[in-house]
């Protein structure tokens, strides 16, 4: 086949994990754009990045916790659509449990820091850049220097607590986001610090050059086979437990002969 709908300009460290696990979901969610539901755990996601956001545009010393509770209400607005609250099938309950959840992470944040003694250089901020031949693109929740001069990625995450044993896997987005930092700002991070808000918990990790170039080689890499697979007009199927598991597209694969797991 070929496609009608052009390629994408740039490759995200979420769209190069799509990739990586199914090439045909990449093709589905980057090329077709197929719009994948909203879930719960996604709203909730949106919904507190959007409370920190809005926090970390106040200066220093007007970021309290009272301050961050007035951003709900502008959250519920802007993140909780007409589309979202269908997705997630969104009633009186499920708005409860959220705000309770929100209020929580809340309070947990400001046990993990305080936002008021942060010096950061951009929020919710937007990077592109040629590396290695690949054009990537990200955007970073907080991009913190601390006070030894040097730069910290900050990545918020709603969810539970990783697998250590995994922190190759847990920490590739921000590792490629750290490549994105030397490429368009000249200045290579020297740590990343995922901040796990519901648990109350922060794992960071040191950016070293050796693994920014492993990540820049793998994306650029993955860069050649995308453009390689439109120009076919195919983008092969990967199905396994592991990566069809919770695919919004494997009812769609299925249609399509893909033999998907059960």
């Amino acid at each position: 086949m070929s496609f009608t709908q052009e390629l994408p300009r740039s490759l995200s460290p979420s769209r190069l994990s799509d990739f990586q696990t199914c090439p045909r979901r990449y093709q589905y969610a980057s090329i077709e754009r197929i719009p994948q539901p909203a879930s719960y755990a996604t709203a909730k996601g949106r919904f507190a990045h959007f409370v920190f956001e809005q926090l970390f545009m106040l200066n220093p010393e007007e970021r309290t916790i009272e301050q961050a509770r007035e951003f709900v209400p502008a959250a519920v607005e802007a993140i909780l659509t007409e589309d979202v609250r269908t997705d997630i099938a969104l009633d009186d309950a499920m708005m409860i449990r959220l705000l309770r959840e929100t209020e929580e992470i809340i309070t947990t944040y400001f046990r993990m820091e305080d936002p008021t003694t942060v010096t950061s250089e951009g929020v919710e901020l937007r990077l592109g850049a040629i590396v290695d031949g690949a054009p990537l693109f990200g955007i970073l929740d907080r991009l913190d220097r601390d006070k030894d001069g040097s730069l910290t990625i900050v990545d918020y995450k709603t969810g539970g607590l990783p697998n250590r044993n995994y922190d190759s896997q847990t920490f590739a987005n921000a590792e490629l986001y750290a490549a994105l930092c030397e490429a368009e700002l000249g200045e290579k991070p020297s740590k990343i610090r995922l901040m796990y808000v519901a648990k109350g918990q922060s794992i960071e990790r040191n950016v070293t050059d050796v693994v920014v170039r492993a990540r820049s080689h793998t994306a650029a890499g993955a860069w050649e086979k995308i453009n390689r697979f439109y120009d076919d007009g195919d983008f092969p199927a990967t199905p396994s437990v592991h990566a069809c598991r919770f695919c919004s597209y494997k009812d769609l694969c299925r249609a399509n002969g893909v033999a998907v797991p059960i």
